[in-house]
């Protein structure tokens, strides 16, 4: 058996639970609204078969309006708006006998109470009442208008004003809005569950859009990089300008992008001999497209920017290529956060080294993941780790770290398929180490004193904090 619950319902009124007094409020709301739309569409449809309604005007006794007996100018100024339209409500109203046998036979004849006076269909205002017209139908019967007509008077109009005037009709319809509100209120709970779920849904949906067109934008971008490599000989240009020149320090960029703007590099460099160079702040400078160049770059620097390997990861901020130099990168690249995305990432920066150092050797370590390791991209040569741990140079082993990136010559690579295990850690510090063969290690996972560390999202883009950019990520 099961045990009994120990929680106390709210209880509403009368010992109730809360929600059970909620939906019979509710219900009771609802009956309401439903037996006043049915009395609403009844009484139209009734007056509609009926032949239609008319505005009139009732005609009420003085002791009901301050001793003033109304007037047909009066009734059109109140009506109509207009005193002058008195002809109009006359001519409507002209002959037709009333019920105390009285007529309007004059503009001059004075009004009686209780008499109903038709108007024109533009009035309006509060003395404006609705009517149903059943003159026809007497005319069509044998009864008091055939005597009325043999006795040489005219057919009665016979009239029945409807007991809901306007404005009362106005405030049915405030009061209908009105019992909607409480309704909602009373039922806000299962309200508020119902739009949640449906907001949820729409997020999802909008989800799913955004997701199908971000990979449409990163399947363009992987297609346009393998397509046009003149980013890269234009980044091996600009690389130039900053090399060390017989007069001038090297400057190191740690990244640049190009778009139709111009060029903005990262770097640390307090001021630039060359004014065409703007400081945007931070390590961002920027060079306006067109912009003269001051002199030609040293034949010097043009032989060390041949060591430098720039590689896109992704498109920047203004939509260009983001190029990074991987010789500055001396040690490992730590990407953490969404392992397919950072596999994207692994991918797109072994398949750029293929297309600028084919031949570059290759070593593929699967992590503790275990999972299947990417496909090696023409233009590198994969290897086995023993023949790499050859090649390392004899020394102390301090980890894949340095306090300050230098420039070494990208003699090889190193992907890990996911965080690296304590012997594939061993390897990355004798391959990619301070002492060890000059290596570059790219690590999709975790790794203790990786000198770049980036983060990938799940919606296709990675983070670098060292340059301020999120970049997205080609696939």
């Amino acid at each position: 058996m099961s045990k009994p619950s120990t929680a106390t319902a709210r209880s509403g009124p009368g010992g109730a639970p809360a929600h059970r007094t909620a939906r019979a409020a509710a219900r009771a709301l609802a009956a309401v609204l439903l037996a006043l739309c049915a009395a609403f569409i009844g009484a139209a449809t009734a007056e509609a078969a009926d032949g239609g309604l008319v505005k009139v005007f009732v005609v009420q006794d003085p002791a009901r309006t301050g001793g003033r007996l109304a007037t047909l100018e009066s009734v059109a100024a109140a009506t109509l708006g207009d005193p002058a339209r008195a002809g109009e409500v006359f001519a409507l109203n002209r002959g037709q006998a009333q019920r105390d046998g009285g007529a309007l036979n004059s503009p001059a004849d004075p009004l009686h109470p209780g008499w109903i006076l038709r108007l024109p269909q533009d009035a309006s205002g509060a003395a404006v009442q609705l009517a149903r017209d059943t003159a026809a139908q007497g005319q069509s019967s044998g009864g008091a208008a055939g005597a009325g007509a043999a006795a040489g008077g005219t057919p009665a109009a016979r009239t029945t004003v409807l007991t809901v005037p306007l404005p009362a009709a106005a405030a049915a319809l405030g009061a209908l809005l009105l019992a909607l509100v409480t309704a909602g209120i009373v039922a806000r709970r299962r309200l508020g569950r119902m739009l949640g779920a449906g907001a949820r849904l729409v997020h999802r949906l909008g989800a799913a859009g955004r997701r199908r067109r971000t990979l449409r934008a990163r399947r363009s971008a992987g297609s346009a990089f393998a397509s046009d490599t003149s980013p890269l000989l234009h980044a091996h240009s600009v690389l130039a300008r900053f090399e060390a020149a017989p007069h001038a320090p090297a400057t190191p960029v740690h990244a640049l992008t190009a778009d139709r703007t111009g060029v903005t590099v990262w770097l640390d460099a307090p001021d630039l001999p060359d004014p065409s160079w703007q400081h945007l702040g931070g390590p961002r400078w920027h060079r306006p497209a067109g912009a003269p160049e001051q002199g030609a770059a040293d034949p010097g620097a043009l032989r060390a920017a041949a060591e430098a390997c720039p590689v896109r990861v992704g498109t920047g901020p203004g939509g260009g290529p983001l190029v990074v130099d991987l010789s500055r990168l001396d040690g490992v690249l730590s990407v953490t956060g969404d392992r397919a995305v950072a596999l994207d990432v692994a991918r797109n920066l072994l398949a750029e080294v293929g297309r600028s150092r084919p031949g570059t050797p290759l070593i593929v370590m699967a992590g503790t993941e275990g999972g299947p390791t990417p496909a090696v991209p023409p233009g590198l040569r994969q290897v086995f780790a023993e023949e790499g741990r050859a090649a390392a140079v004899e020394g102390r082993l301090h980890g894949p770290v340095r306090g300050a990136a230098s420039r070494r010559p990208v003699r090889g690579l190193v992907l890990v398929a996911g965080t690296p295990t304590g012997s594939e850690r061993a390897a990355l510090a004798g391959l990619c180490g301070p002492d060890g063969s000059g290596w570059t290690g790219i690590v999709c996972g975790e790794v203790d004193g990786a000198h770049w560390r980036w983060h990938a999202d799940e919606d296709g883009s990675a983070d670098i904090p060292v340059l301020g950019v999120r970049t997205t990520v080609p696939a």
